[in-house]
């Protein structure tokens, strides 16, 4: 039975098991003993329970970012809404229709983190009328009903003037929120919107101070 016909054979044979017991003994399996088993044994998957990364941890400093920007960024949403109907200048209707684009996506995403973590998520602007959360605690930048009504009251470019002016005043106290969360947050997506918060915040003051600046409105 030797013949060299059977060589071919009988190497790869040889080279099949040499195989397989690298395998096994790659996956600390001892002695890279082949037996029957081996195949099967390889087709089989073990599935584990990947362990918590740390963008799904959160703290309660994440809880009260969220809890406090939404209503912030609905009562600058309402202040934007003015604009179209009260404002005179196109920089300023401009401005304001760009805010409200970016902010109500992210009320939407803060919403949905509370909702996940079994937290409460505010109803309307979740303030008082003197601009205090329900709990009592202060809001930064927030308006209060007397401001917010005297805004509502105003036209063109009295409006305009006084829309810029507490908007800053707005953004420099979520700017202050975000400052907080990046510093005692612990969910990566929170400390992600409140880096992107700041920026552009940062960015549209220093917009908002060139029109008033400039005399526009």
């Amino acid at each position: 039975m030797n013949t060299h016909r059977s060589l071919p054979r009988r190497a790869a044979l040889a080279a099949t098991a040499f195989a397989a017991a690298l395998v096994v003994a790659a996956s600390g399996g001892g002695e890279s003993t082949v037996t029957a088993d081996t195949s099967a044994a390889a087709s089989t998957t073990t599935t584990t329970t990947p362990a918590s990364t740390p963008d799904d941890r959160h703290n309660q400093a994440d809880v009260a970012f969220a809890q406090g920007m939404i209503p912030h960024h609905r009562q600058a949403v309402l202040m934007s809404d003015m604009v179209a109907a009260h404002g005179a200048s196109a920089d300023v209707k401009t401005l304001a229709a760009e805010m409200r684009k970016a902010q109500v996506p992210e009320i939407e995403t803060m919403s949905g983190w509370l909702r996940a973590w079994g937290e409460k998520v505010p109803a309307g602007t979740g303030m008082d009328g003197m601009g205090h959360r329900d709990d009592g605690s202060g809001m930064p930048g927030m308006m209060d009903h007397r401001e917010m009504g005297r805004l509502g009251d105003a036209r063109g470019n009295a409006f305009d003037t006084m829309f810029l002016t507490m908007m800053i005043e707005h953004h420099e106290g979520a700017i202050d929120m975000a400052g907080t969360e990046k510093q005692r947050g612990a969910y990566g997506p929170a400390k992600d919107l409140a880096d992107a918060i700041i920026t552009s915040q940062t960015a549209e003051i220093a917009r908002m101070r060139q029109m008033l600046d400039a005399g526009r409105p």
